[in-house]
């Protein structure tokens, strides 16, 4: 059946779209933090943020069913769903981070973004860093490095290295942050030589894409600085550490002592339906509706913003930020202590984690870390690798994953560690 929906998935979808694992997963249902595949075989699931509070939970799909059995239509009509939800979840931002653009997806939330600080500005040019992902539109996909840009990058675009703690940016741990905002200025000076100008920093502020590197809050102080000087706006991207997930705070911005102007948010937003959102201030929302206008028919739809509502219900009443700390901080600890002779870091945030694997020569263990997961999956238990050089197991399991469930993971991964071949 696997090669069947493989071959037709190629003819109906095209070539080379992503698919997990050498042998995908055939998945049918899920539960909290369970899935099932179509044989009926159960996995936990450690990779997934979209369904933030469960898969499929019940109090959100409930949300979805009631308020598209009763209505569903666009922006342009008046509806309470927007406007309550813009005001609970605005409530839980300083920097009077207090308007909102709804759109569906994270790429379309970030694009908003740059065209904001372009508003702002009057300029275009646009900083993120040289391992990171801010999104599929033409303007996202620029800043990334998955895929260069046919053509090559833009004048209008500077990638500066990322940072890393175990190949820190500068060569030392202590003068990382300010050798990361070293190079942020030089970016500036290139973009304002180049009549770009200089518009603002596309950021994640757990620098998930690039590795999750184990940054402590005031990293990007010195960043910040140089940004405010410049005139440029700081763009926060939250798509993955925002609600709840990185424990001690609901934001990562928050944990990182930053105070952006523009947040984005996107994935874990209505736990799966397809939702996201630009949060911004005032004067810059003002810039932006004027400098571009905006409207978009499904962004903020009745469904959306009940699922949305729902959501913030669950991570509430269920206690999932505190929960996020808690597990988060029992299974970093175990992380930390697994031994292997090529695990050079284990580092994380709450409930999202990462591992780094090197070679005895310094080279990146890519092909051990690939093999580790297909492990894992073999096994009943779905994680993934990110980073650079994609040497780093990437978990970041849905919010009510607990600490039974840390140990059923990390005792495979540990298993995983003894058995799978590594040559010296």
């Amino acid at each position: 059946m696997t090669t069947d929906l493989l071959a037709r998935r190629e003819r109906l979808l095209g070539p080379n779209v992503p698919i997990f694992y050498d042998e995908p997963v055939h998945l049918v249902r899920g539960e909290g933090v369970w899935l099932w595949d179509a044989d009926g075989r159960k996995y936990l699931d450690c990779y997934n943020n979209v369904p933030h509070v469960g898969h499929c939970h019940p109090h959100v799909v409930e949300a979805i069913t009631r308020q598209a059995s009763t209505l569903n239509t666009h922006t342009r009509y008046l509806h309470e769903g927007i406007l309550d939800y813009t005001e609970r979840l605005t409530a839980t931002l300083s920097h009077d981070l207090s308007q909102l653009i709804m759109v569906c997806t994270g790429s379309e939330a970030n694009d908003i973004a740059l065209r904001m600080a372009q508003a702002v500005t009057g300029k275009t040019g646009i900083i993120a860093t040289d391992n990171t992902y801010h999104g599929n539109t033409l303007a996202t996909s620029q800043l990334s490095t998955r895929r260069p840009p046919i053509g090559g990058y833009p004048r209008n675009v500077r990638l500066v290295p990322a940072p890393d703690t175990v190949r820190p940016v500068g060569g030392s741990l202590d003068g990382q942050a300010q050798a990361f905002a070293d190079n942020v200025a030089n970016a500036i000076a290139e973009l304002e030589a180049e009549g770009c100008g200089f518009s603002g920093f596309m950021f994640c502020p757990v620098f998930a894409n690039e590795g999750i590197p184990a940054i402590k809050p005031g990293f990007l102080d010195p960043t910040a600085e140089v940004v405010r000087r410049a005139g440029g706006l700081m763009l926060c991207d939250e798509v993955q550490p925002g609600f709840g997930r990185i424990g001690d705070t609901f934001w990562g911005h928050d944990w990182l002592g930053i105070a952006p102007d523009v947040v984005t948010i996107g994935k874990p937003m209505a736990n799966g339906h397809p939702a996201a959102a630009v949060i911004a201030r005032p004067d810059i929302m003002s810039a932006f509706r004027t400098a571009f206008g905006y409207f978009n028919t499904f962004g903020g739809n009745p469904v959306s913003c009940a699922a949305a509502m729902a959501t913030l219900d669950v991570i509430e009443s269920d206690g999932l930020q505190e929960n996020a700390r808690a597990v988060g901080a029992y299974a970093l600890d175990r992380l930390r202590r697994l031994e292997h002779p090529w695990k050079a870091e284990a580092r994380g945030s709450g409930l999202f984690f990462g591992v780094e694997f090197v070679r005895p020569d310094g080279k990146p263990a890519t092909d051990f870390a690939a093999q580790l997961v297909e492990f894992m999956r073999r096994n009943g238990v779905l994680m993934n690798r990110i980073g650079r050089d994609m040497n780093t197991l990437k978990m970041r399991p849905p919010m009510p994953f607990g600490t039974e469930h840390a140990d059923l993971a990390i005792d495979l991964l540990e298993q995983a560690l003894r058995e799978v071949p590594h040559v010296e």
